[in-house]
């Protein structure tokens, strides 16, 4: 993303750091052991993996500024996230992309899929996080850098068609957008998770290996 982008549509919010606390705290750590290694493909401002506890966090954005918001003790890469060469073979116990590939064509997404099968551990996981068109189409578009359009069904279809396999799937698993009226409450997040319906979710989260 340019500069640009992020004094624009994607300017600084303190109320996602919040979020990403508590999605850290109610989800993620359940996920991710102390002694592994995290990968945040496009991390930006870094409130995931700024949150995450864990041996070694890497940050990956081709922005530039996204160094200067990264936590001491993360890692900065900045490189395009088709380019992995500054990533170690075998490293990745947890790779993550959140609000990423509906950024990037298919070709390209396809390029990132080929190289994080290199990339990740042994039982390493990609795990993805971002809007979901079957229920949030009505706003898709009001991100002018959307170029890919993936439902729930599509992704997963995507990802096995280039070598991986889905062991998680939930199609709501977050509302879309902190920028609303509603507030942004660390146990209001944790309760919304913990329901087994969400009518506000647009949302999606995928969980998938590399297929053997």
């Amino acid at each position: 993303m340019s500069s640009g982008y992020h004094s624009s549509r994607l300017v600084q919010d303190a109320r996602r750091d919040v979020v990403w606390k508590a999605l850290w705290r109610h989800h993620f750590r359940h996920q991710i052991r102390p002694d592994d290694t995290v990968l945040d493909l496009g991390c930006g401002y870094g409130e995931f993996i700024n949150n995450v506890v864990a041996r070694r966090r890497i940050g990956l954005d081709q922005w530039a500024g996204s160094a200067d918001h990264l936590a001491p003790g993360v890692e900065s890469v900045v490189a395009p996230v088709t380019d992995l060469g500054a990533i170690a073979d075998g490293s990745i116990d947890f790779a993550f992309a959140s609000n990423l590939f509906e950024h990037i064509p298919q070709e390209a997404f396809a390029r990132v899929l080929e190289q994080l099968r290199g990339k990740l551990a042994k039982g390493g996981t990609l795990n993805i996080l971002q809007p979901n068109y079957r229920y949030a189409y009505a706003e898709y578009f009001d991100d002018y850098t959307h170029v890919a359009i993936y439902s729930h069904v599509s992704l997963a279809d995507f990802l096995a068609a280039n070598g991986f396999e889905v062991i998680d799937l939930r199609p709501r698993f977050l509302p879309l957008t902190v920028k609303s009226r509603l507030p942004v409450s660390p146990t209001l997040i944790g309760l919304y998770l913990a329901m087994p319906f969400k009518p506000l979710g647009k949302q999606m989260l995928v969980r998938a290996r590399p297929r053997d």
